[in-house]
């Protein structure tokens, strides 16, 4: 995914929704609200604090907000798009130019809401406590039968660790979970994580 330097840059290489984003842009710019860039999409703050975000996908655009946990929400429109993951954000959708404008009232208040809630410091809380590290039985006897494998492992960083137990411990079957050590063994020898390719 290209990462945009300006929101000019990011309407513009838009393939559909142009119109759209520059009517939420428009919107957020008539407020105190700061506009940038982030993960290369355009983002509005308040000394620096994420407060609203736009993007376009394929079938929406969305606005995010980045503490929408806290807002009233009483038309109910903003979701969770990660509903285990996400505790604070929350989006919400319009998929056509109509249902955006019919609705530029009610975003206007939600938006200066999240403004006030950011003005007078308001947030979600979120638990920093690392999940301790759970390996799968299959890996830990894997460990059991090769030394060299286990002193590779325990030198991974704890997000590498985590990554390879998540992805032998979501197998259903025991032969799946087998195969996949298999494949893991050179990486993790190698101090390879499982997704470092794509993190380059």
């Amino acid at each position: 995914m290209k990462k945009f330097e300006t929101v000019d840059d990011y309407i513009l290489h838009t393939d559909k929704w142009k119109e759209e984003l520059n009517i939420l842009r428009e919107l957020l710019l008539n407020t105190v609200l700061e506009e940038g860039v982030k993960w290369g999409a355009p983002i509005y703050m308040i000394n620096k604090k994420n407060v609203v975000g736009i993007a376009s996908f394929k079938n929406y655009v969305g606005l995010w907000f980045h503490q929408g946990a806290l807002l009233a929400n009483k038309e109910n429109v903003l979701i969770n798009a990660q509903e285990d993951k996400t505790k604070a954000l929350r989006q919400w959708r319009f998929e056509s130019k109509e249902e955006l404008i019919t609705q530029l009232n009610l975003i206007k208040e939600y938006v200066d809401e999240a403004i006030s809630n950011q003005q007078n410091g308001l947030e979600v809380k979120i638990d920093r406590t690392p999940k301790p590290l759970i390996l799968p039985n299959e890996l830990v006897d894997a460990f059991v039968n090769d030394k060299e494998l286990e002193t590779a492992f325990k030198s991974l960083t704890l997000s590498k660790k985590r990554e390879y137990g998540e992805y032998i411990s979501t197998a259903k079957r025991e032969a799946t979970k087998l195969s996949r050590i298999e494949k893991i063994i050179p990486m993790i020898k190698n101090g390879i994580g499982l997704n470092d390719k794509y993190k380059k």
